[in-house]
């Protein structure tokens, strides 16, 4: 008997497995409760590779055995999770479960009438990286949306923010420049489960047409725990999210990623875990970013630039780290805005959710003054959200 279970564990820890997954997630409590929820109803399924119970087999290939599957829905980078960012994903039947699965990320990114049609009811089994701008929660608005006018009922089965509940970071979003990488009126990093958010969107009207909502939500789960105390296996999310602790780097470099002029290592070993530019010398920026006030944040010279090294219990703004980047580079000559082609700079401006940030830069405010004046919104969406939360 031990013999075989320090075989598991053993295995366990080769194949990078939890031996035993401390938080059970939306799809394990629906397996619990024997599908009730889905049966005698056609399901269709929003989802790609990171739907997977804790054990680690497929949302579709246990909604396939246990209910009536009719129909799958992807997002961005596709139903494995392969096609880089802003490439169109193409509508394709699933070679596993033998359903066709709707591209959600091509001529359009809501579902049609046409693609609803014969189904009963919507799941949504994704796992997000707690940022406005990853697109996985704006798929799922725009399904609420449709779903609403439908009048089919929506369910999300719950999974952890990797980022813990705790951490909210940066503006929301002004009305103007809501889009598909910043569909909801939140802070930059908003601290909620896809659960909870899909929760307060529907309760506001986000979505347009509100749906017939229902969470099955996790257990095990708090807001204190950021992936690594899950005890659950990362699956890449997408092709530069390899590692659980990756959306910590996408929150402190996402932003300036945006801009023309600097490498913050998408497409390598180290997606969003450095910057360099050719305006400033490696020395110089890692000592620069070394004098702020960063708790947690460790900097480091790397490949004519500065790597950044998160703890994931940092109290540091990470978000801010973008601004003081920014504001570091175009101080050494960088002109990150005047390199900005338009369209770039028209998503920059999206993703950060208004033109302020560009304005008050050029104007000569501080980023640690842009910062402090997050402070406000933060502090009341922490509020905001607060009837909302599931754990």
């Amino acid at each position: 008997m031990f013999t075989r279970f320090f075989t598991f564990l053993a295995l366990s820890l080769f194949l990078g497995l939890p031996a035993h997954a401390r938080v059970q997630l939306g799809i394990d409590v629906l397996a619990q409760d024997g599908y009730a929820a889905l049966q005698g109803k056609r399901v269709g399924l929003i989802t790609n590779q990171t739907g997977i119970d804790s054990s680690g087999t497929r949302t579709r290939v246990l909604l396939k055995r246990n209910t009536n599957l009719v129909a799958l829905y992807t997002p961005e980078h596709g139903l494995d999770g392969t096609e880089l960012a802003g490439k169109y994903v193409k509508s394709r039947r699933d070679p596993i479960t033998g359903v066709m699965a709707h591209s959600l990320y091509g001529p359009t990114r809501k579902p049609t009438p046409a693609m609803l049609a014969g189904v009963d009811v919507l799941v949504f089994d994704m796992q997000d990286i707690g940022c406005r701008s990853y697109t996985y929660i704006s798929t799922m608005g725009r399904c609420m949306e449709a779903a609403g006018e439908a009048g089919i009922p929506f369910v999300v089965l719950d999974r952890p923010n990797p980022l813990g509940g705790n951490r909210i970071e940066g503006p929301s979003v002004e009305s103007r420049w809501i889009s598909f990488v910043g569909q909801f009126p939140v802070p930059y990093v908003h601290g909620m489960t896809t659960g909870e958010l899909a929760k307060m969107a529907n309760a506001k009207g986000w979505t347009g047409a509100r749906c017939n909502l229902t969470v099955v939500p996790m257990r095990g789960w708090s807001r204190n725990q950021t992936w690594e105390n899950t005890g659950l296996r990362w699956i890449r999310t997408s092709p530069n999210i390899p590692r659980g602790t990756s959306p910590f780097y996408y929150v402190a470099t996402g932003i300036i990623g945006s801009l023309s002029g600097v490498d913050i290592g998408v497409g390598g070993p180290l997606p969003f875990e450095y910057v360099r530019s050719s305006a400033v010398d490696s020395a110089s920026l890692t000592r620069y970013l070394r004098s702020l006030d960063m708790p947690g944040v460790r900097f480091s010279e790397h490949a004519g630039g500065s790597r950044l090294h998160i703890n994931p219990d940092a109290p540091a703004n990470l978000t801010a780290i973008n601004l003081h980047l920014i504001e570091a580079i175009n101080r050494r000559g960088g002109k990150l805005f005047g390199r900005t082609p338009a369209g770039k700079m028209d998503i920059f401006t999206k993703v950060y959710g208004s033109t302020s940030l560009r304005t008050r830069l050029q104007s000569g405010a501080s980023a640690s003054s842009i910062v402090a004046s997050w402070r406000a919104n933060e502090q009341s969406f922490r509020r905001e959200r607060a009837s909302y939360l599931l754990y």
